[in-house]
């Protein structure tokens, strides 16, 4: 039997030790963490529940899967509440655009804003279907770490015209400037730049409406729990608070880790579920391949995120679950998060209620929120600890001005993370909220493999790596594990 450590226990690292003890592994997990789940976790606050990971959860079937590898029925453990809509969309000029439920509906919604689109829409839906055929179906559920595969992909990436970046392909569909931005900020929950990432992930399209969006009861931190059960219940040990200190490698293999300040030998593999680009600058350090060292050096990273969690004394029952505000600047607002050196005036909002869904989030007649605002990364902007009550300040003022009615005077807590919380935290490089960014050339062989080049028998999962960000990216990643380890 095969002993493999995982090391760091976010979703990829919980579902590759899932998935490894399937087939008969003996697997271990080690997490610096107090709780395993990475990101996700929940923080409550005198009745207020807060998921302060992932909230936007498509392609469920991934968690299915990791329970009916043990004959599981997933239903007995996670309850997944479809959502309608799935976003909506708040304009600068006050105009709102609810995007989700049947295709039909969403036609209809467009049509508010232009006839024309409504056709567009409908085309660039079916374009987004060939693109999730490469895409999903052949590049995120295959390894990359041999060139060859690469090769191969090559005609089909050309075809699909994957050098396009995602706002130019939408365009290409959708004349309303309006429609236009809600159909382009999806690269934004993995890390993207609409203006940069690959039109690849136009492929988010076709995934949100084969799929749908949902929720699950309870929050993405019960999704966390159901796993860890499912770990307990098939004998996989779980060590809390034990950090990565070293990596051995001798003659192209892992001889030896240190955790903990303590060295460790017994195993045969390692899978490594962190930031990639923390693993190549501070432990492996000077046993890197070529390939590595020249990705670590000329890396761009995602942008990093800034948290606001509150809870309220009323309810705001006209918002939906998940809305996104936008502001006047979109393109200029982009720039200056993706390379300004200091933090924008204005604001483009991912507003999440999950009371909109679970009730139990909140007290009686109560809500439950955060926001997020994409910020600088901290190569880029690194004055939190003097700027961020004022930026406080500025999205609550900026929320009750466009969305919540007298919403200073209904708070009655409120805490914040920062990218400094992401580095220290989670040991994201810089801040940054998903690592590197899903550009053409960080992407399939471009990216981190999840067979490293420099041991073989180290493997990487994870947002960082081979497929990307986003839980059907990490989960993936632990997926296409199974084949190469």
């Amino acid at each position: 039997m095969k002993k493999t450590f995982v090391i760091g226990a976010g979703i990829g690292g919980i579902a590759s030790a899932l998935r490894l003890k399937s087939i008969n592994h003996d697997v271990k997990i080690f997490d610096r963490c107090k709780e395993i789940g990475g990101r996700a976790q929940k923080i409550i606050v005198n009745g207020y529940q807060h998921d302060t990971g992932p909230t936007v959860i498509t392609a469920p079937y991934l968690f299915k899967e990791l329970f009916k590898l043990f004959n599981e029925d997933i239903e007995n453990y996670i309850n997944f509440i479809p959502l309608n809509p799935w976003y909506r969309f708040y304009f600068d000029d006050f105009s709102f655009f609810d995007y989700g439920g049947t295709k039909e509906s969403t036609v209809n919604e467009i049509k508010k804003f232009s006839s024309r689109d409504a056709d567009g829409y409908l085309k660039m839906l079916e374009s987004s279907k060939s693109i999730y055929e490469i895409g999903y179906d052949k590049l995120a559920t295959f390894p990359f770490h041999d060139f060859s595969n690469m090769v191969r992909i090559v005609p089909d990436m050309i075809k699909l015209r994957s050098f396009t970046n995602v706002y130019n392909h939408v365009s290409k569909y959708i004349i309303n400037e309006n429609i236009r931005k809600a159909f382009s900020i999806q690269p934004l929950l993995v890390g993207g730049n609409p203006f940069t990432t690959t039109s690849i992930y136009c492929l988010i399209h076709y995934l949100e409406r084969k799929d749908g969006i949902h929720f699950p009861l309870g929050g993405t931190a019960q999704i966390v729990n159901q796993l860890k059960l499912l770990l307990k219940k098939n004998n996989i040990d779980i060590k809390n608070e034990h950090s990565l200190n070293e990596l051995n490698i001798k003659n192209k293999k892992v001889i030896s880790v240190k955790i903990n300040n303590t060295e460790l030998k017994n195993f045969d593999n390692i899978v490594y579920n962190g930031d990639p680009i923390t693993l190549y600058k501070k432990i492996l350090k000077g046993n890197i391949s070529f390939k590595n060292r020249f990705l670590t050096s000329n890396v761009k990273i995602s942008m990093g995120l800034y948290v606001l969690f509150f809870g309220t004394k009323v309810k705001y029952k006209d918002v939906p679950h998940h809305s996104i505000i936008f502001c006047k600047r979109f393109r200029e607002l982009l720039y200056d998060i993706f390379n300004a050196k200091h933090l924008s005036n204005d604001f483009s909002l991912y507003l999440h209620r999950p009371t909109a869904t679970d009730i139990n989030f909140a007290p009686n007649d109560c809500d439950s929120f955060y926001v997020l605002s994409p910020v600088p990364n901290l190569a880029l902007f690194n004055d939190w600890d003097s700027m961020e009550k004022l930026y406080r300040k500025e999205i609550i003022n900026y929320l009750e001005k466009r969305l919540l009615k007298n919403l200073k005077q209904n708070i009655v807590h409120e805490f914040s993370m920062t990218p400094n919380d992401f580095e220290n935290d989670y040991l994201s490089y810089m801040g940054s909220g998903f690592s590197l960014q899903p550009t053409l050339s960080q992407s399939a062989w471009f990216r981190y493999h999840n067979k490293t080049s420099e041991a073989s028998n180290l493997y990487l999962v994870g947002a960082g790596t081979h497929p990307g960000a986003g839980l059907p990216g990490v989960l993936n990643s632990a997926k296409l594990l199974m084949n190469i380890i």
